[in-house]
């Protein structure tokens, strides 16, 4: 048989607790943006986060309740503390932790101590020391700063337990060091899941944004209309569309210079987006071009999509755009559609939009052309 140190197979069980989250979290993310259901990721962090916790600890807890070692587990407990405080960071008022606080210690069976009520401020504290560092962390040494708390606020938690229950200072010590190893392995093993989580989120907001405007790109256009278009077609609901690029920009570039195009094409999301934002946030700005971009109405049929399209036409064909001294005026044209039983696909739809954005431009721009 092997012989492993208890020590060594709980460093894994931490370890494996926190992954676990992960991974669901990032499944449900995965799936809940899969069906388009609009969630806040902080607000699922924390609810998740809080629910899988209560969970972990309670459900170990539930084990030892009323068993000479009740306190075996405490070192787990302060650690699923630590990840909801420090690094998902989770704000909870104090007041909501006191109810929580005597639900945990009549389960436990240890609300008529005094060491406990002793024990449980001081989580709560710990807690709140922890929120506040993690939300107001300036310092050039975090590292320093979260061991030196996470070690005196063990200190007194353990020196708690071991009045309580009579421990021997061999045990206290030992579960104590065991708790700074444990916090230092915590540290450097969940910030590294979290920068890498980070990472892929940065990854996914550079795939579906350009670059330049930080608007939502063509590989956003083609997930989205693809979502719309089937949804529509199995719900009977309306989805209509307007297209407009920036009339003679070519010869802006070539009269003017790149730069100057790169600044047009900023002042025009930047104007188009706050119109939108200013009617309707569910309407999404793309841009699909050059000097090319969509604006997709879920649940608009042509009707209703008037005030809007009109209201960005007109802002953008007053706009100038001041450059080294020069004032540059632009126009646009414009095509609008809605989809039609006709349409088998996406493509079906997006032509016939492009077909009316091309007669605009062909009769002479600075139109809106409706089919």
């Amino acid at each position: 048989m092997w012989q492993v140190s208890p020590f060594i197979t709980s460093i894994f069980f931490i370890l494996g607790v926190f992954t676990l989250y992960q991974v669901i979290y990032d499944g449900l993310k995965t799936l809940l943006h899969a069906r388009n259901i609009k969630i806040d990721d902080d607000l699922l962090n924390s609810w998740l986060g809080v629910i899988y916790m209560l969970i972990f600890i309670f459900s170990m807890q539930a084990t030892l309740v009323g068993t000479p070692i009740s306190w075996q587990f405490m070192n787990f407990q302060l650690i699923a503390l630590i990840f909801c405080a420090y690094f998902l960071n989770i704000h909870v008022r104090w007041y909501y932790l006191i109810p929580l606080m005597l639900i945990y210690m009549i389960f436990n069976g240890s609300i008529i101590y005094w060491e406990s009520w002793c024990h449980g401020l001081t989580l709560m504290i710990f807690y709140l020391t922890l929120n506040y560092f993690r939300r107001h962390q300036k310092n050039d040494y975090p590292f320093m700063y979260y061991i030196l708390v996470g070690t005196f606020f063990s200190s007194l938690l353990w020196m708690f337990m071991k009045i309580k229950l009579n421990l021997t200072w061999s045990t206290y010590l030992e579960e104590w060091s065991y708790f700074i190893i444990f916090d230092t392995l915590l540290y450097s093993y969940v910030g590294m899941i979290l920068r890498d989580s980070q990472l892929k989120l940065h990854l996914l907001e550079f795939a579906n944004h350009d670059a330049l405007t930080k608007t939502q790109n063509y590989a956003a256009y083609s997930s989205q209309i693809k979502y719309l278009f089937n949804d529509c077609a199995n719900n009977k609901l309306h989805l209509s569309m307007m297209m407009f690029d920036i009339d003679h920009f070519k010869s802006i570039n070539d009269t003017y210079g790149h730069l100057a195009g790169d600044q047009i094409l900023q002042h025009v999301v930047d104007v188009a987006q706050t119109v939108i934002d200013a009617n309707d946030p569910k309407v999404k700005l793309y841009r699909t071009g050059g000097e090319e971009f969509n604006i997709l109405f879920p649940g608009y049929d042509l009707a209703a999509t008037e005030s809007i399209v009109r209201e960005i036409f007109l802002a953008l064909n007053h706009l100038t755009v001041n450059i080294n001294d020069q004032t540059i005026r632009m126009s646009i044209s414009v095509g609008v559609s809605t989809i039609s039983s006709q349409d088998t696909n996406p493509i079906d739809f997006y032509k016939r939009v492009d077909t009316n954005l091309y007669y605009s431009k062909k009769n002479g721009r600075m139109q809106i052309t409706t089919a």
